[in-house]
């Protein structure tokens, strides 16, 4: 069910946006860097043709766990493949370099609210989504971060990394404080929208037991 909606939206989305992603195409198509895997059209176009092919990686993964034993083999297979499907592509476009890259220094913005009025919505939108399928998944995943502090710290310590990278790599970008505040509130958002799913730590062990149990029989 889970996959199904995660398809839906993304093919919902790829039908609003196809006229730009269809500009991408020929050069996605010809297997070019420049004007696929260096613009964002591009990247999102690859990710959305790629998500057919996450649904046999999720079958093979519950499959093996399945056969071990693994009660939540579905759930857990579904996780580990939505949060590298859903995170690495935001994380390959915020690492994008721009014009100026490598000429220019750094810049940080360290006061709160004043970066986010110039983002405008579609910069919110992205920073929301960045780290969305992190904090969607990785609770549905592992016990350890199934709580909303410890989601927030996630998505913050995940964010202070990139803008870290990008202020010493000096991608011509900005390094600011909103842009950690939006992509831990996105992370949380998507971590209480699968609330109902997170791992147990006792489901957790239990499901670690079970495969070990097996091989030493």
């Amino acid at each position: 069910m889970l996959l199904g909606l995660a398809i839906l939206g993304m093919a919902s989305a790829a039908f609003v946006v196809r006229g730009p992603l269809m500009m991408a195409a020929p050069m996605c198509m010809a297997g070019r860097w420049h004007g696929c895997f260096d613009t964002f059209n591009g990247v999102v176009l690859i990710t959305l043709v790629a998500l057919p092919l996450a649904a046999p990686v999720v079958w093979v993964l519950a499959r093996r766990r399945r056969a071990a034993g693994v009660t939540s083999a579905w759930r857990m297979s579904l996780a580990e493949v939505g949060m590298v499907h859903g995170t690495v592509p935001f994380l390959w476009m915020t690492m994008m370099p721009g014009a100026a890259a490598g000429t220019v220094p750094g810049r940080v913005s360290l006061v709160p609210l004043r970066d986010l009025l110039t983002m405008g919505p579609v910069g919110i939108v992205g920073n929301l989504l960045i780290f969305a399928a992190l904090g969607y998944f990785a609770p549905m995943r592992f016990a350890a971060p199934a709580s909303v502090p410890r989601i927030l710290a996630l998505g913050a310590g995940c964010s202070v990394l990139v803008e870290t990278a990008q202020y010493v790599l000096r991608l011509d970008r900005v390094s600011s404080v909103d842009d950690v505040l939006v992509n831990a509130a996105g992370a949380v958002l998507a971590a209480l929208a699968s609330r109902r799913w997170w791992c147990t730590t006792a489901e957790a062990l239990s499901d670690q037991r079970r495969p070990a149990l097996a091989s030493a029989g």
